[in-house]
């Protein structure tokens, strides 16, 4: 049985700006899509497709903390730069995902990559946040870099295209990121025509952005930019693609868990929310300028 198609959401209207290096669309959370219906998924920002222009300053977000839960960027053009309070820093370019567990609590800072800052261009990137269980919240900070060849490779028939396996599985094939609760994260890149088939676990929260093009998902035509929010009904997904289309396909098992959000601090209770903003204030979250 086909998955049903709860609601189709176009764009948001208007672009917000994280620091200076993001220019980003938030498809959730909002009145109509809560964290707890979207769960394990916490946030959705899409920094589509705009030309920053070259520039000497390194735009982005300064140092920032993070507790409770994982970071997830995915970079389709334009390159970003990272370090955090653990010592880990890179570079993540087109295809490639940081996954960063802020756990029991880290620093973080990103922005765009030295020589691409220089040189300007066509930039887009997705940001996630993914939760934690209570078990795990104050899980040991870790940072999984995952560049393009790394991922799980799917071939689709009849030149079709490629579905990259970031994380859980795509029709038997694994991709490389660990997660503390299942997890299904696809980039798929389909040609003109092409199409594909798949399933998802029924209970699972599943949703759908289409970054270019245009396809039709079980029967219903999504444009550029559309995102498309699943009934937890039915396992079967098909897509064909209308035109050359980029679709990030993202589906988990629901954290049934109360959720207290403070800005950077995603907790369980208000109580901990306090005590994550005491850690911070004192210095646990380490140091990094």
């Amino acid at each position: 049985m086909e998955k049903q198609i709860e609601k189709i959401f176009h764009r948001p209207a208007r672009p917000g700006m994280v620091g200076d290096g993001f220019r980003v669309f938030n498809y959730f959370p909002n009145e109509q899509i809560t964290q707890q219906r979207i769960s394990p998924f916490l946030l959705m920002d899409f920094n589509a497709e705009f030309d920053f222009g070259p520039s000497d300053h390194l735009r982005g977000v300064d140092v920032h903390p993070h507790k409770g839960f994982e970071t997830v960027t995915i970079a389709y053009k334009g390159a970003v730069a990272h370090h955090d309070s653990t010592g880990n820093s890179g570079v993540i370019n087109p295809g490639d995902v940081q996954w960063m567990t802020a756990g029991s609590g880290i620093l973080h800072k990103e922005y765009h990559e030295k020589e691409f800052s220089k040189k300007g261009g066509p930039f887009e990137m997705i940001q996630l946040w993914v939760n934690l269980p209570a078990k795990d919240k104050k899980a040991d900070p870790k940072y999984q870099a995952i560049t393009a060849d790394q991922m799980g490779k799917v071939i689709l028939p009849d030149n079709g295209g490629i579905v990259n396996v970031i994380a859980g599985t795509f029709n038997n094939n694994k991709g490389p990121a660990t997660t503390f609760t299942p997890v299904n994260m696809f980039d798929i890149r389909l040609n003109k025509d092409g199409k594909l088939s798949t399933q998802i676990t029924t209970d699972f929260n599943t949703i759908l952005l289409v970054v270019n093009g245009e396809v039709v998902v079980n029967g219903a035509k999504a444009g550029e930019h559309d995102f498309i929010l699943f009934k937890n009904e039915g396992e079967e997904i098909n897509i064909s693609a209308n035109k050359d289309s980029v679709v990030l396909l993202l589906s988990g098992e629901p954290i049934n868990e109360p959720i207290a959000q403070y800005g950077p601090f995603v907790m369980n209770t208000h109580r901990e929310l306090q005590e994550a903003f005491a850690e911070f204030q004192s210095g646990k979250f380490g140091v990094l300028e």
